[in-house]
Order: structure tokens, then sequence, then C-alpha cells
């Protein structure tokens, strides 16, 4: 049920982005209102909770370690794992945003029969993980000759790399199939294993879905469904510049893949995939362990007033005596 509700929801999506595009009357509200909107939810949104995570209180250091913190001189440190410096902490931090160093480390435990427990690294994952977030990020730059004019020359360094063996008429860019097969690897894997299944929500199906739909309506429209593609630069420009047309010649199927596009933006912020974001102001992560070293005091803790035992003897002191118990002044 929980991937069926994902599926039905960017099926919607689909159909309300064909439709659209093949009515006259709706294409202004998809082709220009509704990326606006994307826009503005996506800004707004990505911002509150930027600001949120800002204003969150970290009184002390809770940084995730791996490894042996920094100590006495004759005790290797692991400055990666346990970063005690500030450069020590960017290095991890790099790592991590660039190479996913944690997920590459990750293992999976499974309890075989006679109740052993096995544990087994799934770099798999890593791999899937890798090259969807790197495919993802080089069809995105690929992207960006639909939004200026002239085109920059690292585009077309980017397309010439990504479109290296030179199969087909047009180009069959690598990434696209890297992007597809991974997303495929991920959403298989999610099914195939009952464990993970059984976690799953329709939120953790619903951004393959939609990623999945827009890479492939993207293909279709490259090297299947054709749409005139000065139409839809002048209708990109149009919208960077603030002087909305939509153009002829657009076909339906475009229009699915602006709707698909718009959908993944305004959701950005109000799901998983707002990570990309706070996996900078992660406390478990941006900060140097070197609670050892320097002794951190939570500020907004208030003042301790004491009390002794020798103030509180005085205190109940007829009582205390009346009940027999023993005194330390008499």
């Amino acid at each position: 049920m929980r991937i069926l509700v994902a599926l039905v929801a960017v099926a919607l999506l689909v159909l309300v982005g064909y439709a659209g595009g093949a009515s006259a009357g709706a294409g202004w509200w998809l082709a220009v209102a509704l990326p606006y909107l994307a826009i503005a939810a996506f800004l707004a949104g990505l911002v509150a909770r930027v600001i949120g995570w800002a204003r969150s209180p970290v009184p002390f250091r809770i940084t995730t370690t791996c490894g042996q913190q920094r100590s006495l001189p004759w005790i290797k440190h692991s400055k990666l794992d346990s970063p005690y410096t500030g450069f020590q902490t960017l290095l991890r931090m790099l790592l991590e945003v660039l190479a996913f160093r944690s997920l590459f480390r990750n293992t999976r435990a499974e309890l075989k029969e006679g109740g052993k427990v096995v544990y087994s690294p799934d770099k798999w994952l890593w791999a899937a993980a890798l090259a969807f977030h790197y495919a993802f990020l080089v069809i995105f730059i690929r992207h960006y000759r639909f939004f200026v004019e002239p085109v920059p020359g690292f585009i077309g360094v980017v397309q010439d790399l990504d479109g290296f063996f030179q199969i087909g008429v047009p180009v069959l860019y690598l990434t696209d199939i890297v992007l597809l097969a991974a997303l495929a690897y991920l959403l298989a894997r999610r099914l195939a294993d009952a464990r993970l299944r059984y976690l799953s929500l329709a939120a953790d199906y619903f951004p393959l879905l939609l990623i999945l739909g827009i890479g492939t309506s993207g293909v279709l429209l490259r090297h299947f469904i054709k749409t005139d593609t000065v139409a839809a630069k002048e209708l990109a420009i149009s919208l960077v510049t603030l002087r909305p047309a939509v153009p002829e010649g657009l076909s339906p199927l475009f229009f699915v893949h602006l709707v698909l596009v718009c959908a993944l933006f305004a959701y950005f912020p109000f799901s998983k995939l707002v990570h990309m974001a706070g996996v900078f102001l992660s406390p478990t992560r941006n900060l140097a362990n070197d609670n050892r070293a320097i002794r951190h005091v939570n500020p907004w803790n208030p003042p301790i007033i004491g009390h002794t035992y020798a103030e509180w003897e005085e205190e109940f002191h007829d009582k205390l005596k009346a009940a027999g118990i023993p005194l330390d002044r008499e």
C-alpha cells in the first residue's frame, strides 16, 4: 500500500502534466505559474529549515566518532574518525559530502539460522547512492545550457565527457543510464528486502519514483518523443529573466517533465531530500571532538544554588532532635 500511494501520486502528476500540455488553456499555468510557485516553495522551505537548524542550541560537543580520540601522546589518534582540530573536521566533512565515507563503512546485520548474527559490508548501497548523486549533478549542470545564452564553455566540456562514447544520434549520455540504473537498484533494494520494506514509508518511495519519472521522461524527450528544444530554451530563459512567455511547439511530454521537476522542487525542503543542506549543520559531523582538552559548559544552565548538609540540619534541627535522629551538632 505504501508504494502504491507513492505510485498513484506520481501517476497523477504525470496525468496533470500531459492533460495540461494537451490543453490550450492550461499551458500558462503549468509552464509559468507552477515553476514560480515551486521555486518559491523551495526557497522559503529551505530557508526556514536552515534557520530552524541554525537556531537549535548545541551547548556541548556531540560528535559522532568511529576512532580513538586524541589523548595521550603515545596513543595513536584517529584524525578523520575523531577529529580534534577544525582542519581535521573539514577533511572529514569533505569526505562525507563528496565520497559518502560513513555510508562506505556501513555494515548490515542479518540473523541466520540458529540465532547467529552475521555482519557484512553493504558496498552496493554506497556505490548506487554515489552514482545517483553524481549523475544527477552532471545532468543538472548540463541543463544549465537551457537558461543562459551564450552557453558557457564548461557546459560543452561536461556534455562532451558525458557523451564520450558517441552512442546514437542524438548522443546517449552516460549519466542518463547511470541515473536510471542507480534509481532502479535503490527501488528494487527496498522492495526485495523484507525488513527494509517493512520500515519504508510512502515518503521513502515517492522521491525515488518521482526522480525516476523525471529521468524517464527526459530520456524519452531526447531520444523518442521529440519536442522543440529551441522553444524549451525560450521558455526557460523567459522564466529566468522574469518575462514569462509560453512558445509554441512544446509537446505534452515536456509538460509532464516540467510538472515532475516542479513537484520535486516544491517537495524537496519538506522531505528527507533536504539532508543535502542538513549535513552541513549536523553537530555530530561539523564539530571537533575535543571534550578531553576543553571543558564545554552549557551556557543555558541556570546557576545551581547549593544546600549543604550542615544548612539542612540547621533548618530542621529541632524536628530531627525530637525524632531522635543523631545530629552532627547537638
